[in-house]
């Protein structure tokens, strides 16, 4: 996990359970996408919660998931972004 603390003390982070983030203080959780299957079987990730594109399609749930991921670190983790 990634976790990126500002100069200001906020603290972002892509949410994984490896650590207990409550340790750090006040949480605020909120949805970065929203990774759904189309009729057809396709898994899209749709990053709108967080001014992002939509992705897909992707034969899988996972290799969504890992596009949702990977998306994220690049656009969005970092305070500058």
């Amino acid at each position: 996990m990634q976790l990126i603390i500002t100069p200001g003390g906020e603290a972002r982070c892509i949410y994984g359970e490896e650590i207990d983030l409550a340790q750090l203080g006040e949480l605020t959780i909120r949805r970065g996408s929203h990774v759904e299957p189309d009729p057809a079987g396709s898994w899209f990730c749709d990053l709108s919660p967080v001014s992002g594109p939509q992705l897909g399609p992707y034969p899988s749930r996972s290799l969504a998931l890992a596009a949702e991921v990977a998306w994220l670190a690049d656009n969005w983790l970092t305070p500058d972004c």
